[in-house]
């Protein structure tokens, strides 16, 4: 039920763009936004649902009870520790249930998690933290590949707030909090009273994601505590999620799709979600067999792994009612008779989902439609403000009561990317078709200078950057190589120095390491040209590099059959 007090955040974060007051007060009237917290509906889902499994892992089940309880003595010794609501935390942990321990205590001891990945380093992580002006680091302290621990120690000399480095599933180690000792060192009574006494405001921020890193390293998007429990209801309600369900999605669950389209909506909802060990088809084929997963999460990339283990008989999906698949949902229909919805999403906020029941043009070859009737959509001509026609290919625009209204703490950003009447400007290309009298969307492009490298969208610019530091190159540009499992990888046409040679990709990913960038981020493929081309204007024009790469693409894959011709 509504309150009298006034509609909008009690205490404003510097450098947060929130709602307009006008929108925010419509949204709210009209029962479109609630007037709750994410935290505050977690917390009542786990009370709820307190005897039903959570997180099925590969060390055992975890109840609800069991997630309320550790999620609060890690909130109390958060506070313990000295931090207070509204500090910020970055993130780079893997896909554990130590994650979600750590990201819902945060949030119940009223921090704001900044959801860095594993993989990032020190160009990204530094600035980072910088710019969130972040006070604690929680990183995995087991990683095999990478000593997380060690990489958080030094970056902490060199992000002058950072006062606490925590790690999860690690051993002990000076300097650093453990997760499992935080948590022991509390006791019930006393964590339920610090924890109650945190304020909840339904209108501030609850986390920070990241976006794609479209211009230079990844800015900062501030996700509201309402608009974020807005944005997975709509999602339960769209894909029809229930309490008996058991969800598997092995995608990283710090992304926002994973956790707003998956595991946020499953402890909601108050079913289980599973963890498994790793990412090999041995591990996927356990979960499947032991927990019998009913709704699965998936992109392209991660098909072959899906095939290999019902082709390995190492599971079966005879359990699987509803596939949620953004790139490839008519693939796993046709293949595997799986009702599959396809959606495009963005860490911003729209969502759009096909839905049980549309028409099978949707259902193969389009988006779907937006999950709130107050979304907003307009399509424009790129680079004009003229409306695109009905079956016209335009650059999407949209807002909503889940979409941004600004980037944290970034003025320039927000001057390019929203119009004067708070659309954001979203780069990607789609056309509308009206079917049935109803819109429906289908994606055709980005405008972006991005890579869409399967879970990662890599900001060509930085990778150019950072490719020009190598000794041997005096100029780089970093295009989309097509691939069939993860879209396209990362293709660099560098100009060599004279006196020097090409460097080799092994060569240059030994460069891109040593200056700390995202093995992610490291060019796949090298191409050598004698000049960057480019426009009338004397901007770098992509479009011929773009065309000769698939040329050589498609050249190379007809030469095995032509020389069996022969």
């Amino acid at each position: 039920m509504m309150t009298d007090r006034k509609i909008g955040v009690r205490d404003p974060l510097p450098g947060v763009i929130y709602p307009p007051p006008d929108r925010l007060l419509r949204y709210v009237e009209s029962s479109a936004l609630p007037d709750a917290t994410l935290v505050g509906a977690l917390t009542e889902s786990f009370r709820q649902h307190a005897p039903r499994v959570a997180l099925c892992t590969p060390e055992g089940d975890i109840s609800y009870a069991q997630l309320d309880e550790t999620t609060d003595r890690f909130a109390a010794a958060m506070i313990r520790l000295g931090l207070e609501p509204l500090d910020r935390v970055l993130f780079q942990v893997g896909n554990c249930k130590e994650l979600i321990y750590a990201l819902v205590g945060c949030l119940k001891a009223g921090l704001i998690p900044v959801c860095t990945l594993p993989a990032h380093r020190e160009r990204e992580i530094e600035y980072l933290g910088c710019h969130a002006d972040a006070r604690a680091h929680i990183v995995q302290g087991d990683d095999p590949k990478f000593d997380l621990g060690a990489f958080a120690l030094r970056t902490q000399l060199r992000i002058p707030t950072m006062r606490h480095v925590i790690s999860v599933r690690g051993e002990a180690r000076a300097g650093m909090h453990r997760l499992e000792d935080l948590v022991s060192s509390q006791s019930r009574k006393d964590d339920c009273h610090v924890v109650t006494t945190v304020d909840r405001d339904p209108y501030q921020v609850a986390l920070f994601q990241l976006s794609g890193g479209t211009s230079g390293v990844p800015k900062i998007i501030p996700r509201m505590q309402n608009d974020y429990l807005l944005n997975a209801q709509l999602t339960v309600a769209c894909l029809g999620y229930r309490c008996t369900d058991v969800m598997f999605m092995p995608m990283p669950m710090i992304h926002n799709a994973c956790m707003v389209c998956f595991w946020i909506p499953t402890l909601l909802t108050g079913a289980a979600y599973a963890i498994p060990a790793d990412m090999t088809p041995e591990a996927w084929g356990h979960v499947f067999s032991e927990k019998r997963p009913t709704w699965i999460g998936l992109i392209r990339a991660l098909l072959p792994r899906l095939d290999t283990m019902v082709d390995r008989g190492l599971g079966s999906l005879d359990s699987v009612k509803g596939c949620w698949c953004p790139d490839a949902a008519r693939v796993i229909r046709a293949k595997y008779g799986i009702p599959s919805f396809a959606m495009f999403g963005m860490s911003e906020g729209m969502n759009l989902y096909t839905r049980a029941g549309d028409p099978e043009e949707v259902l193969d070859w389009m988006v779907g439609r937006p999950l709130s009737p107050f979304d907003e959509i307009r399509l424009v001509v790129p680079g004009t403000r003229i409306a695109a026609a009905i079956d016209e290919i335009g650059e999407l625009e949209c807002r909503g009561p889940y979409t941004l209204s600004g980037y944290y703490n970034a003025p320039e950003r927000n001057q390019e990317a929203f119009t004067p009447d708070g659309f954001y400007k979203t780069g990607d290309l789609m056309v509308c078709r009206e079917i049935g009298g109803v819109r429906y969307y289908a994606f055709a492009g980005r405008t972006k200078d991005v890579v869409d490298r399967g879970t990662e969208k890599v900001n060509c610019e930085e990778v150019e950057h950072a490719v020009s530091t190598h000794p041997a190159i005096s100029g780089c540009a970093v295009v989309g190589m097509p691939d069939p499992v993860l879209g396209e990888r990362i293709c660099a046409y560098v100009v060599v120095r004279h006196g020097h040679v090409v460097p080799s990709v092994a060569e240059l990913g030994q460069h891109m390491q040593r200056i700390g960038l995202a093995k992610f981020k490291w060019p796949e493929h090298i191409e050598a040209i004698d000049t960057l081309p480019l426009t009338k204007v004397g901007k770098l024009d992509k479009a011929p590099l773009r065309d000769d790469i698939r040329r050589k693409l498609a050249d190379l894959a007809q030469q095995p059959s032509q020389s069996a011709t022969q």
